[in-house]
């Protein structure tokens, strides 16, 4: 299947490049190994954008816990990702975004950054150039609405008596995807008790009103499609209901809403394993009454340790944590290049995965009727499990030396929770079973990120694999399911749209190893046109890259800098595929071995994971090793092979 016209040259090219791609694969899985913690994980940061930290210090301020210490921390690492235009970005090389500059610039003026100072003139300009704090999301509005900086009355209306609709309602509390709900509820709370905790008066932010605070345009957002119209409609009704004094129902929703964010609390303080619920939650138990020193409380701040990181950039908070998804990952990566399944290093991995196998219940049960047996992201998200994480774990504990008796048992109660998490479509999303109605999106709360987690093909593909691996084949009706979807979604040109990375080279780099895993038919039109479409992305120097606008813009697929991450799914893609002898797939080996630094990892600055496309990105700090390691150690299994 590979180039014609280098067939004769590929063994040449090899025999050139072998010594160098063993000292390759050798120096990653060096530097892998000495990164592993003691107790059997990788562990790398989750970087995200300025917000997280903003609002952990106005989360420290409404909590009465803000100290100058930890404020001036803040400030630096903020300043730190100012970009020259005064703006600040939600991805490494992303133009300014709005809501981001206005939370960072709040955040700046709280910590007592002086507001005539170069940077801070250069973002006040930027924002009011842009509309001002009336033109921000209302995600950023609430927060201010919090802090007395705008009024509670211009944000959209969130019942609490959500909690209460049965499940077979058409909108309910469940059909929103998991961390939805989980911020949804606290924030309906919020919006019930419109609490204020005011600003200093050195923080306040009246510059940021274009014509002033008293002719702010507090309109909400309006959406023009019939479904927008009607949830406008229906916010109006639930302000005439707020002002009836007699609401039956509210006391009522307001104690099983409290119930429902306490049960879902994690053992190590967090709820959902992501900063959004968990800010929202405190906040909405303290309005409540709950002391700092409840348990409830003590253990949701002291949790933000775990997130937190302090080195000389200052104080920043990841929004998420990743071991389980980094040690599934590293350990495919080492097994792919040539560690047995009895290293000590895999072995011990291995059983830290066993471990966090999760065997009770959650909110994915309203929808899914298998026995608990999934995976998690984080530490502690026993919530929450997901479908990507589990079929992750599952293929690198395959490749394990563990107590069989175990494994096995891990695997076959792994594989009952991923059938059982099937969608009717075919495809898997990420936490939830057929979390798809569409029209939710109409909310007028609904003007950042996703409120539903849809199957995704990047999500579906990773399973298939793990099916193949597995050695199930075309003729298992779950598979055959799969596929269907996986062809339904492919773009007229080749690709897959990739909704958890970044992006048609995500999808499409999950897709084609699925289908090699099942015994797919490689010379299928339909990947013939995949393997063409990443071809012709190749960067001039051999690698691959994508910018995240690609979200938005077709033109941009697959276009941008080359990243190594992003290289490593292209090639997985093509060795798939059976372009091992090709050069495309040499140029691309080149380039991850010449660009590996001395020390055996990548840099890579670029942010190459997603958590909503554009809105929330993502840059996971070890993207940058395990999926190189992944790509040069299947190369060098295919060319002896083929040897």
């Amino acid at each position: 299947m590979g180039d014609k016209n280098v067939a004769a040259g590929a063994s040449s090219m090899a025999e050139k490049t072998v010594l160098d791609l063993e000292l390759a694969i050798e120096r990653a899985v060096d530097w892998l190994l000495e990164h592993q913690y003691p107790e059997g994980y990788w562990w790398g940061e989750l970087e995200s954008n300025v917000t997280i930290t903003a609002e952990h210090l106005f989360l420290m301020h409404i909590l009465g816990l803000r100290t100058q210490e930890l404020s001036e921390e803040i400030a630096r690492y903020i300043l730190s990702e100012q970009r020259e235009d005064g703006s600040w970005a939600n991805w490494y090389g992303g133009p300014g975004e709005l809501s981001t500059t206005v939370e960072a610039y709040v955040a700046l003026k709280l910590a007592g950054v002086e507001p005539d100072s170069p940077g801070m003139k250069r973002a006040r300009e930027w924002i009011l150039a842009r509309g001002g704090v009336e033109k921000s999301r209302v995600f950023t509005k609430i927060w201010l609405a919090l802090m007395g900086e705008w009024p509670w009355e211009a944000t959209p209306m969130l019942p609490p008596e959500l909690v209460l609709l049965p499940k077979w309602f058409p909108v309910n509390l469940y059909e929103f995807s998991s961390w939805a709900r989980g911020t949804i509820l606290p924030l309906a709370i919020l919006r019930v008790k419109k609490p204020v905790f005011p600003l200093p008066r050195h923080a306040r932010v009246d510059e940021l009103f274009v014509r002033g605070r008293e002719n702010a345009d507090l309109s909400l957002p309006r959406k023009k499609s019939a479904w927008g119209r009607f949830f406008y409609g229906m916010d109006k009704l639930l302000r005439a209901y707020e002002r009836v004094h007699i609401r039956p129902l509210r006391r009522r929703a307001l104690k099983a809403a409290e119930e429902w964010i306490v049960q879902r609390q994690e053992a190590d303080g967090c709820w959902g394993g992501i900063q959004p619920p968990w800010v929202y939650s405190l906040i909405a138990l303290y309005c409540l009454g709950y002391s700092l020193e409840s348990p409830v409380m003590a253990k949701g701040i002291r949790g933000f340790e775990r997130y937190a990181i302090r080195d000389e950039r200052g104080f920043r908070l990841q929004s998420c944590i990743s071991p389980v998804w980094d040690t599934g990952l590293a350990l495919i990566g080492l097994q792919d290049a040539g560690l047995p399944g009895d290293h000590p290093a895999l072995v011990k991995a291995g059983k830290w995965l066993l471990n966090e196998q999760i065997f009770v219940g959650g909110d994915w049960q309203v929808k899914c009727k298998a026995r608990p047996g999934g995976w998690a992201f984080e530490l502690d998200n026993d919530w929450y499990p997901d479908t990507d994480d589990t079929a992750v774990v599952m293929m690198a504990l395959l490749g394990t030396d563990l107590p069989e008796r175990a494994k096995e048992f891990a695997i076959e109660r792994g594989l009952e929770w991923l059938l059982g998490m099937q969608s009717s479509n075919g495809g898997w999303g990420a936490f939830d079973r057929d979390n798809t109605k569409v029209f939710l999106r109409e909310i007028p709360f609904a003007d950042f990120g996703e409120l539903l987690d849809p199957p995704s093909v990047d999500v579906t593909a990773h399973i298939v694999e793990c099916l193949g691996r597995m050695g199930y084949r075309p003729g298992f009706k779950p598979l055959d399911r799969a596929l269907r979807y996986i062809f339904r979604e492919q773009e007229p040109d080749g690709p897959w749209y990739g909704r958890w990375g970044v992006n048609y080279i995500y999808g499409t780099g999950a897709v084609l190893p699925a289908l090699r895993a099942i015994g797919f038919p490689m010379d299928d039109p339909r990947v013939r046109k995949a393997v063409e479409w990443l071809k012709a992305r190749q960067n001039a120097d051999g690698g691959w890259g994508e910018d995240v606008l690609s979200y938005h813009k077709k033109e941009l697929r697959g276009r941008g800098p080359s990243t190594a991450s992003q290289t490593a799914w292209a090639l997985m893609a093509l060795l798939a595929a059976g372009e091992a002898r090709s050069e495309t797939i040499h140029r691309g080996i080149e380039y991850l071995i010449r660009t590996q630094r001395e020390d055996g990892t990548w840099d890579e600055p670029h942010f190459t994971g997603t958590g909503f496309p554009t809105d929330f990105m993502i840059r996971y700090h070890l993207y940058r090793h395990y999926f190189p390691l992944m790509a040069l150690g299947r190369y060098r299994e295919e060319v002896t092979r083929n040897a």
